[in-house]
């Protein structure tokens, strides 16, 4: 299944993508996708919901699409995860995953804007493979068991100021927590949707040229082992979003190093989770 959120921020209601450009609303019966929805094992019953209603059917339309999944309780990252990555930053590959956390107020819309912030020169791009939380997950016994907590996957844009987060002290969090940092969708898909997600391709252009071109299949830590890792530190809830990593081709990388600016127009995608389309915009 393809879940998303369409309406106006804050507003979102969620529905259940069907083909390719039909909707399902289930705004009447589901609250939203957040964590009391995942919690009482909402996905479990959401598929035959939808199947009793094939005549409610409905084109998409011009609707703003919003997040797939109301602002989670936290927003993890993991750094460095790809090698080809880490390779162009002239980082070693890391023995255990590098994790840091990420504001969830940080989370918008796949096409909503990007703002720069406030004394910001170096805000640069980043496409990921998201992982969202479908139960509580603790001291998981193996990555094996890490998939049964896995409600799903979503396309993420993880921006970050480089400034912020590498030259101004301290750990990453405020290069990486400015609002709208976080683009997240256009859908959330469900792991029966996917054969093998760590062989997907992945890109990124800035105003229609490459920067990113990739695949999970350089990733370091995989998905499974990822949420096994991060479950014996702390509690995973419901609805959390793990940003898994970034291939190579960001703007830190290139020679010289080269970053987002206002009127600039990011888009990127992931095979099987969709595109996104976001411009940037001057601090307020």
């Amino acid at each position: 299944m393809r879940l998303m959120r369409i309406g106006e921020v804050g507003r979102e209601r969620p529905v259940v993508l069907v083909g390719e450009d039909a909707i399902v609303d289930m705004s009447d019966i589901i609250q939203d996708y957040d964590e009391e929805f995942f919690a009482s094992g909402g996905l479990a019953t959401l598929a035959d919901l939808v199947a009793d209603r094939h005549d409610q059917r409905r084109p998409l339309g011009d609707e703003r699409v919003g997040s797939p999944i109301a602002r989670p309780h936290q927003i993890l990252c993991v750094g460095l995860n790809y090698s080809d990555h880490a390779a162009e930053t002239g980082a070693e590959v890391p023995p255990e995953p590098v994790l840091f956390s990420k504001s969830p107020n940080t989370i918008v819309g796949p096409y909503d804007q990007i703002r720069i912030p406030r004394g910001a020169q170096k805000t640069d791009w980043e496409v990921e493979l998201g992982v969202v939380l479908g139960k509580r997950a603790s001291y998981l016994d193996s990555p094996a068991a890490a998939r049964e907590a896995i409600a799903g996957f979503v396309l993420v844009n993880d921006v970050s100021e480089r400034e912020f987060q590498l030259e101004r002290s301290g750990q990453w969090l405020k290069g990486k927590s400015a609002e709208t940092f976080n683009p997240a969708g256009p859908w959330l898909v469900t792991p029966d949707e996917f054969d093998d997600v760590s062989n997907l391709s992945m890109w990124l252009d800035v105003n229609g040229e490459r920067r990113q071109t990739g695949s999970t299949s350089t990733m370091v830590f995989d998905p499974y082992v990822i949420v096994h890792y991060i479950s014996q530190f702390l509690v995973l809830e419901p609805g959390d979003l793990i940003n898994t990593g970034t291939p190579p081709g960001v703007g830190l990388g290139m020679k010289p190093p080269t970053y987002l600016k206002p009127g600039d127009i990011v888009e990127l995608g992931i095979d099987g989770l969709g595109t996104q389309r976001q411009v940037v915009v001057a601090p307020r």
